[in-house]
Formats: C-alpha cells, sequence, structure tokens
C-alpha cells in the first residue's frame, strides 16, 4: 500500500504545517486573499490573488523558487524517515498548469537572443530544470494537466510503486501568481470581487488565484522500509476521466468528475466517504457541477459529510492545488477535525459547509479536481492502512505510428471529419488542429468514426503552448491586461490539444498533456502505457505534437540553425492498449525517462519537438526509440513487434 512518508509545502498560509490551515475545532478559517499590487500595476480591474509566504531570492522565478522549495523540505524530512533513500531508485511526477510563465513574459519583453539558461526559464519544463533537486529521477514526467496537475501526478507517482518502477516518488506540483495567467482569468470573467472567493456559496462571483508549491514522498509498504515510520496518510484509490464535452466549461451534470470519483473508490474497496476536499474554485459553473458530481456519489449521504474547498482560504493554486489539498485533507482525517471553508452565504443546494471547523471521526476522505480540457481526477485518502490491492496487467501493447501535419490540419477537412464547426476549429491553434488531424488518421486506421470512443489521451509536447502564449501576451502588452483576449486564453493550457480531441473523438478516459523536451513523446508512451497497466485505462491515444514559429525562434532557432535541423510543426499519433488491437502492434517491454541530479544546461539547444522521436514508428518497425534530456537524462522505449 502506498503511504505519505515525507512532504515538502508552502502556501499564502505558510509553510509547512501552518501552510494547509488552522484545522482547529471552533475556529474560522482564515483568507490570505488580498489586493495585489503587482496585478493592479499591470491594470487588472480585479486584482487580487494570494502569495506564497516564502522568500524569493533576486533573479530567480518565482515558480523554480517554490518549487526548489518544496523539493528541498520534503527531501529533508525523508532524510530523517527514511536515511539513504537518494541512493535508492527515485521517481518524481510533478505537475505545473503555467511552468515558467513569468519568465516567459520577460522573454518577450527582452530585445535580441535569450542566452539557453533564459530560453529554458520561459518554458513549462524550466522550474524543474533549474531548481535544485534531491536525487536523480527515473521515472519522471511533467504533467501539464491544468488545474488537476498535481492530483494527476499523486496518481501516476502511485501507478509506478505499485508496479515497482521506483522505491521512492517524489510528486506533486506547483505554479506562482503572474499577470498572464491573471488577466486571462479575468477575460473570461472567471475572477471574483473585492469580497474573495466563497466556494459552493450562494452569491460567490469567481475565484481568485494563489501560488503555492506541494511535494508529497510516497513508499510502498512504508512499515516495511522505514525504522521508525510516521506515515501522513495513504492513498488507497485514483481515478481519472474527461468529460469530453467543452474545452473550458465542465459538464453541467459532472458525469465525467463523478466517474473519476467512483473509479477512485472502486480500487480503495468501496470505503465510506466521510469527508470531500473539493476543487471549489468559487465559480458559478465549476461549483454547481462539481455540487451535482458529489450529489451522484454519495447519494443520500452528501447532505451529511462536511465539504470544503481549502481555494477560500489560499486561492486558487492551479498545478499546485491538489497536492496542497490532499496534505490538508489527510491532516484534517490524522487531527480528527472537519475543516472550515472560507466564505458567507448559503450554500450551494444539498451540500453541508462548515462555517467553523468541528471534531470528527472522519477515516476516508475524497479529493476532487478538475481543469480546462474536461480533466477530471481523483484520489480517496485515508488515515488507515488500506488493504488489497489492483492486480497489474502483465503486457501493454503499442500500435504503430500515423502523422499529421499543416497540410492535413484543414479547418474545412477536419470539420467534415469530426462534426466540429469550421469556425471552431479554425479558432483553436495549429497545436490543436495538428492533434486533431493525426487523431483522426489513427481512428480511421482503427476502423472509423467510434473507434477510440472511450480511449483516453495523452499529448507530448516538447515547447507545448509557448506559440499561442506569445499571441496572447504580445496582445496584453499592445492593449494591457485587462483587455487579453478570452478566445485565445483557453489554448494556452497545454491540455487544449487532449480536451479539443476528447470532444471530437469522444475520448472520456484520462486526458491530460505531459513533457518539457524532445522527449516528450516517449514520455506520453510511458504515462499513457502506466496508465494502462493500472487499469486507469483501457485504451490510450497518444499524441506527440509542437507548432513552431516566431516564439520556438526566440528560444530554440538560433541555436538549432547551427545544428542544420530547422524546427517543424507536425503530429505523431499511436494507440497504447491492454489488448493485441490490430496485428500491427508492439508489446512495450520496456519505457522509461530520466533526469539527473543536476542540470547541464547545453550551449546550443537541439530541436525541441517532441514528435521527432516517433516518426521511427510511422516509417518502420524500430525496436526502440529514444531522446536526449537535453539538460541531462534520456528518454527509451523497447518493443517487440507482434
Amino acid at each position: 500500500m502506498i503511504g505519505i512518508v515525507a512532504r515538502g509545502v508552502a502556501s499564502p498560509l505558510g509553510e509547512g504545517e501552518a501552510a494547509l490551515g488552522k484545522l482547529r475545532a471552533g475556529e474560522h478559517e482564515e483568507s490570505r486573499v488580498a489586493h495585489d499590487e503587482e496585478l493592479a500595476r499591470a491594470g487588472l480591474s480585479k486584482p487580487f490573488a494570494a502569495r506564497a509566504r516564502i522568500a524569493i531570492p533576486d533573479g530567480v522565478d518565482r515558480a523554480t523558487a517554490l518549487l526548489e522549495h518544496a523539493l528541498a523540505s520534503c527531501a529533508g524530512e525523508l532524510d530523517e524517515a527514511l536515511p539513504g533513500w537518494r541512493a535508492l531508485r527515485v521517481g518524481a511526477a510533478i505537475g505545473t498548469s503555467s511552468g515558467g510563465m513569468r519568465s516567459f513574459e520577460r522573454l518577450l519583453d527582452m530585445a535580441g537572443d535569450a542566452s539557453v539558461p533564459e530560453a529554458i526559464a520561459a518554458t513549462y519544463v524550466g522550474p524543474l530544470v533549474q531548481a535544485a533537486r534531491p536525487a536523480a529521477f527515473e521515472p519522471v514526467s511533467l504533467v501539464l494537466g491544468a488545474c488537476a496537475s498535481s492530483t494527476l501526478a499523486i496518481g501516476l507517482a502511485r501507478a509506478w510503486l505499485l508496479d515497482d518502477r521506483c522505491d521512492v516518488a517524489l510528486c506533486g506540483g506547483f505554479d506562482a501568481v503572474g499577470v498572464f495567467v491573471a488577466a486571462g482569468f479575468e477575460s473570461l470573467r472567471a475572477t471574483c470581487s473585492a469580497r474573495g472567493p466563497r466556494p459552493f456559496r450562494e452569491g460567490r462571483d469567481g475565484l481568485a488565484l494563489g501560488e503555492a508549491a506541494a511535494v508529497l514522498a510516497l513508499v510502498r509498504d512504508p512499515e516495511a522500509r522505514l525504522e521508525r515510520p510516521r506515515v501522513h496518510g495513504w492513498i488507497a484509490g485514483f481515478g481519472a476521466t474527461c468529460d469530453a464535452t467543452h474545452l473550458t466549461a465542465p459538464d453541467a451534470e459532472g458525469a465525467g468528475l463523478a466517474r473519476a470519483a467512483r473509479a477512485a473508490i472502486r480500487e480503495a474497496h468501496d470505503p465510506a466517504i466521510e469527508l470531500v476536499s473539493a476543487h471549489g474554485t468559487a465559480t458559478v459553473q465549476n461549483d454547481r457541477s462539481e455540487a451535482a458530481a458529489i450529489a451522484a456519489v454519495l447519494g443520500t449521504a452528501a447532505r451529511e459529510v462536511p465539504v470544503y474547498s481549502l481555494k477560500g482560504s489560499v486561492g486558487h493554486t492551479l498545478g499546485a492545488a491538489g497536492a496542497l489539498e490532499v496534505l490538508s485533507a489527510a491532516r484534517a482525517l490524522r487531527e480528527g477535525v472537519a475543516p472550515a471553508s472560507v466564505g458567507e452565504g448559503v450554500p450551494e443546494a444539498g451540500l453541508r459547509l462548515l462555517d467553523r471547523a468541528e471534531p470528527s471521526q472522519a477515516r476516508t476522505a475524497l479529493k476532487l479536481s478538475s481543469a480546462f480540457g474536461g480533466a477530471n481526477a481523483a484520489l480517496v485518502v485515508s488515515v488507515d492502512r488500506p488493504e488489497g490491492r489492483r492486480a497489474l496487467r502483465a503486457d501493454v501493447f503499442v500500435s504503430s505510428a500515423v502523422t499529421a501535419d499543416a497540410a492535413t490540419a484543414d479547418p474545412a477537412l477536419l470539420a467534415q471529419r469530426t462534426g466540429y464547426g469550421a469556425d471552431r476549429i479554425a479558432r483553436a491553434d495549429e497545436l490543436v488542429r495538428l492533434a486533431m488531424a493525426a487523431t483522426a488518421v489513427l481512428e480511421d486506421r482503427a476502423g472509423g468514426p467510434g473507434a477510440l470512443r472511450g480511449a483516453g489521451i495523452i499529448v507530448g509536447h516538447g515547447l507545448a503552448t509557448v506559440e499561442t502564449n506569445a499571441r496572447f501576451w504580445n496582445r496584453v502588452r499592445a492593449a494591457g491586461a485587462s483587455r487579453a483576449e478570452p478566445r485565445r486564453f483557453p489554448y494556452t493550457t497545454p491540455n487544449a490539444a487532449a480536451g479539443e480531441c476528447a470532444v471530437a473523438f469522444g475520448l472520456t478516459g484520462p486526458a491530460f498533456a505531459v513533457g518539457g523536451g524532445p522527449h516528450g513523446g516517449i514520455e506520453a508512451i510511458h504515462v499513457a502505457a502506466d496508465l494502462v497497466r493500472a487499469g486507469v485505462a483501457d485504451r490510450v491515444v497518444v499524441v506527440a505534437v509542437d507548432e513552431t514559429g516566431d516564439a520556438t525562434h526566440r528560444i530554440a532557432a538560433p541555436r538549432s540553425r547551427r545544428t542544420g535541423e530547422e524546427p517543424s510543426s507536425r503530429a505523431v499519433a499511436l494507440l497504447v492498449s491492454a489488448d493485441r488491437a490490430s496485428a500491427d502492434v508492439a508489446r512495450l517491454e520496456f519505457c522509461t525517462v530520466r533526469l539527473e541530479a543536476v542540470s547541464h544546461l547545453p550551449s546550443e539547444l537541439p530541436p525541441l519537438e517532441a514528435h521527432r522521436a516517433l516518426l521511427p514508428l510511422v516509417t518502420g518497425r524500430p525496436a526502440q526509440v529514444t531522446a536526449e534530456v537535453p539538460w541531462g537524462g534520456f528518454a527509451t522505449a523497447s518493443l517487440v513487434w507482434m
């Protein structure tokens, strides 16, 4: 069974235990959301946010500093709990929504070419590359699942431990507040007034951004490994799904989130859920949808089980939210307290919210997360050691691959093929169109329309949405933060391609993005295979895709030109499944991604597109595909063709 044996956390409430809230019976919870000077100077009309309470060194990206702090704090606890752990097999699944976005803002404001460190800092993987790391990581994944990122990362790390892929798994997430993301959410009219976020309360008017980092250390059967085991909580079950209904709006009935919750509860052997740590952003649509999901899952018990959202206290910490809230729920169970929720007003119909924390005898909590792209994730957290475990699948199969380029990603052709409106496809970015085109070819080969319905989708990126990000930010620079483009902002999430493909092709399994470099395609195969092996999904579409343009050139082209390899826009797609779906498949013998403990940035960056490493699977049947991790490490997949 998988236990939490150490953690490192910083939030607007403080560090360590303080970062998780008061959790004292009889007390109100406090909010750290306040008027934010940086957002006000940018001209936002609702400049409210919650900043993490740690010192940020001069010249260091806030996101990098937050992640480094959490990693170091977690490593310090691990040194006490499991001396010598750094010599063991250490995996890391780290989630983020915006990565090095603050550095990206600075990069576009600069004149001339960026240095390699400046260029890497401006990417989604930048903070993970530049933060001090306590050990080499293998396997490793950068989870780009928007607001569900760290919940997905915890579920992925748990799967690695169950499969004996590592001895210790560090998992969680991070994000920092910046003008880019704040302008985007304000453009969607999703941000709150000076009253602050009031999750699940009538009259709520939106979210406030927060920043945090939270890293958990998970160990399998910690009683057998630790001399003096102190288990903060147990991860007893995991589920992940996609609404497959809309890129930004949640399913009104909460059906996708309910499916994820039921899957997590089923894997945990159907315990009684006695506390719900909700996603609870305080937007009207999200809270209403989540309330419907909670009611569907808990039935009549929903009126009795306390529901709380930490976001009223710390704001929406995006990629850090799930991990922060898992730790808060685990602490609440341990200390016998049902937490209060910040905010005044009548609760959403059918939910039990507490104005003051109460004594509780709860032993099991349900953690829920949802995100742009329709992604949903759920974890069951227990204070008691769970019994039993899911049997893992012995074999996972990978199909040969198909490819698509700009010529095949025409909006009119895609509209005819998918039923989407051509104007809607045209409004999307090239990443989405390339991913849809490649998935359409894969679906045709799998049997035609509907052949992939119900599968999951994992999208592997090298540079992800940097081109769309540049277009969005250039508009902010020209017109001001208060006039950001609401139609473009949703496509700045790396999860957009997965979400739009899910809607177009009925992909209701796990749906999110991974990767940050030329290994992104292999990393996507790796993650998809782990989800299939663990039984989280039966089939997962893998798409490796990158769009290139002016922003890509700012990051990679001056050096890539000297290698003779120009960046290119393309998508490669294949299917990972539990069954031999066709004759043209290989058994996946081995797949991993490794990141060394110390980054060694090259003087010249190679091409960073994720699709390149998978092109041999389009043209032949290679026994192995590989990619370099340019800052230290490698990715490889070994295949036996049937």
